[in-house]
């Protein structure tokens, strides 16, 4: 029996969107959720990483399948559709729209 089916069910509407997701020593990771597991790590797939600082690749790096220790992360963004112009915000990393 789930415990919480509404925080269940907001999770399972993220599967297969795009997401940013930034943790604690400055690393973002742009990828697609496809899921947690037990302890609430996230899983994104189709990734890429940007290290953010002024020696570091603004390109970032394709790293394909992360698993985010939930312990880490310090931000979870969401990316609109390509035709939302309501509620987003620049990406400083990438220039797409983001919600916060």
């Amino acid at each position: 029996m789930l415990e919480n089916p509404q925080a269940v069910e907001a999770l399972q509407s993220l599967l297969r969107e795009n997401l940013r997701v930034s943790i604690s020593d400055g690393r973002v990771f742009i990828g697609t959720f496809v899921g947690t597991d037990k302890a609430m790590n996230i899983l994104l797939v189709n990734t890429d990483e940007f290290r953010l600082g002024p020696n570091e690749n603004p390109d970032g790096r394709f790293v394909g399948q992360v698993l985010v220790p939930w312990k880490f992360i310090r931000k979870i963004e969401m990316q609109p559709e390509q035709d939302s112009t309501d509620g987003g915000s620049q990406d400083s990393i990438t220039g797409q729209s983001m919600y916060i």
